[in-house]
């Protein structure tokens, strides 16, 4: 049994159903579960004005739980970024807590690897998730795993299309890829992208960037790729791996322009390897990464294995 602290940092709790749904869950699963007293506040769009958001943060790193799960994601960390505290977060994590979450989580994520190093999890949220009609088995399996220590690594099968883009070794029929020592990095594209020129980017060389994004069409997420591109952020990588980028509709003006266009682009502007594929994102499915932690990467065929175990 682990003790789970549930703390909403970021946009309202509007859908109340699947917020109790989860905690259930976790309940059910035997975790011993502890809600912020300020989980379901509202104001405006946000889970209480900055200063209960603020305070929740805080109260959630004094916990002394095992996890600290957000309830949703959003809107609203980017604006506390200044005034978060950096030091007790950092402290708690090195005590053994661990921060999950995705989404608006990212800025948080990452102004805390900028600022003080500290590896926190990229993984579920209490509502979208453990609250679904019926939470996902391998999602479940991957936040056992981390409650257990027992995770050491994520693998997935890529898609046909990621083979001619990758180094060919041994035979033309069998690409490879094998990176070792690098770190993991990355979240929310559209999060990320809204750092960039502030203190909260991590000054990462030579890592890996897990991206992934929702509800923005192609060309958006090909505007953010660019940002990046141009901002000398993905030239410094070794690897780019993608997630899900989901729930957009194409439009006729398009004329198809479409994803696999905005990844086909991505691939002739950099010389790093770009994978796709990656279970991590909106999504049901999806595993949890230590964000900020040295990783290896080996791909052969289309079998890919990150791992850091």
């Amino acid at each position: 049994m682990s003790h789970i602290y549930i703390y909403s940092p970021s946009s309202a709790v509007r859908d109340k159903a699947a917020f109790r749904r989860g905690v259930k869950r976790l309940q059910h699963l035997g975790h011993e579960v502890e809600i912020d007293e300020a989980a379901l506040s509202s104001h405006m769009r946000f889970a209480g004005d900055d200063a209960t958001r603020i305070a929740a943060i805080g109260r959630a790193a004094a916990s002394g739980a095992d996890v600290a799960l957000i309830s949703r994601g959003g809107y609203g960390l980017t604006r506390l970024l200044p005034e978060l505290p950096y030091k007790q977060l950092a402290k708690a994590i090195g005590k053994g807590m661990q921060f999950v979450g995705l989404s608006d989580f990212t800025a948080l994520q990452c102004a805390l690897l900028a600022k003080t190093g500290a590896v926190t999890w990229a993984g579920p949220a209490l509502g979208e998730d453990f609250g679904a009609e019926e939470p996902d088995d391998i999602m479940e399996a991957c936040f056992d795993d981390l409650l257990d220590g027992h995770g050491e690594g994520a693998g997935w099968v890529l898609p046909k299309k990621d083979l001619p883009c990758l180094p060919t070794t041994v035979r033309e029929d069998a690409p490879s890829l094998h990176l070792h020592k690098a770190q993991l990095w990355g979240g929310n594209l559209s999060v990320l992208c809204s750092l960039v020129g502030t203190p909260w980017v991590p000054d990462v060389k030579g890592g890996v960037l897990f991206l992934e994004d929702v509800n923005e069409h192609p060309y958006r997420i090909e505007r953010q790729l660019t940002q990046l591109l141009h901002a000398g952020i993905l030239g410094r990588q070794k690897l780019i791996v993608l997630g899900s980028f989901n729930r957009f509709k194409t439009v006729p003006h398009d004329r198809g322009f479409k994803l696999q266009t905005v990844v086909d682009w991505l691939r002739s502007q950099t010389r790093t390897p770009v994978l796709t594929g990656l279970p991590f994102g909106h999504v049901p499915t999806k595993v949890l990464l230590p964000v900020g932690r040295e990783v290896a990467v080996m791909v052969q065929g289309r079998e890919a294995l990150m791992f850091w175990g």
